[in-house]
């Protein structure tokens, strides 16, 4: 069916998240649909799209636009070529043996981007290959484990910022990836974010920790700073509060980072090549 049929919205057997049913997003969708689409993202927080397997570059960018200002691939030169904006994440190599996308990327819990001032508001992820087995991607409701913490803790952190550094994190994220040059050090200052984030459209309030680049916290001391992260940090990752998304053919995911955290699983590198195509829209600053 076409992107202006009737929507389908049903929660998927997990603690958040939902399928949207008899939808094919290479087809134009109507405003009144997308409304009804945005409302149920707002709702579910992530919102997994099946059987997208006629979905073309031009359609993954046509649809991602709707939800704001496209980023550039956050690498360049692992941008797919003609469309600066999608970027893809592989294990595959070319005919020189170069990589054709990121590899081994997001292993860690992070909200994308977070490191940039103007993180995006959403990330829109299309499976193009998948392995076998393996590879799933987990996500965690950050307003739900916001809403769990003990109320002492909720007002400790209300006025907390984060630090987030691109390039002190770098040696420790990526040991397989080239230093960084001075000079690409230097277009990477560091950034604060609030821990806790109010959403502006929810209103709702969400933890926004940091990621894997988080390296203190403003005011505070590096070792309590860095204990605390980690104490909410694991907290908001325990079961109650993630859903694990095993990829099928044709799979592709939009998810929102301003109240959820996601992390990539590991697979077989060695025997399984995995394509994937990586919009991210709206960038903002937190509040």
């Amino acid at each position: 069916m076409s992107a202006t049929s009737v929507l389908q919205i049903r929660p998927l057997a997990a603690p958040f998240g939902a399928e949207v049913l008899d939808i094919d997003l290479s087809q134009p969708m109507e405003a009144a649909a997308f409304e009804r689409l945005h409302q149920a993202w707002m709702r579910h927080l992530v919102l997994v799209f099946r059987d997208q397997t006629s979905i073309s570059p031009e359609d993954q960018i046509a649809f991602s636009a709707r939800f704001g200002e496209l980023l550039p691939a956050q690498i360049k030169k692992y941008a797919l070529k003609g469309h600066p904006a999608i970027g893809v994440v592989s294990n595959a190599k070319d005919e020189t043996g170069e990589y054709i996308g990121i590899p081994n990327s997001g292993r860690n819990w992070h909200t994308d981007f977070q490191f940039d001032r103007r993180p995006p508001d959403a990330t829109f992820l299309v499976s193009r290959e998948l392995p076998a087995e393996g590879g799933n991607t987990l996500y965690a409701d950050m307003y739900a484990a916001y809403d769990a913490l003990p109320r002492e803790m909720r007002e400790r952190i209300a006025h907390m910022r984060v630090i987030h550094s691109r390039v002190k994190a770098w040696p420790v994220l990526y040991p397989d990836r080239a230093p960084l040059r001075p000079e690409d050090a230097a277009q990477m200052p560091d950034v604060s974010h609030p821990m806790v984030r109010t959403h502006p459209v929810t209103l709702r309030k969400a933890l926004y920790i940091g990621g894997n680049m988080a390296i203190g916290i403003e005011g505070m001391a590096d070792g309590p700073a860095m204990r605390l992260i980690h104490e909410l940090r694991d907290f908001a990752v325990g079961p109650r509060f993630t859903y694990s998304h095993r990829w099928r053919t044709g799979d592709a995911v939009l998810w929102d980072n301003r109240c959820t955290m996601h992390c990539a699983t590991s697979y077989d590198d060695t025997k399984y090549r995995r394509v994937m195509h990586r919009t991210s829209m709206g960038p903002a600053v937190p509040v």
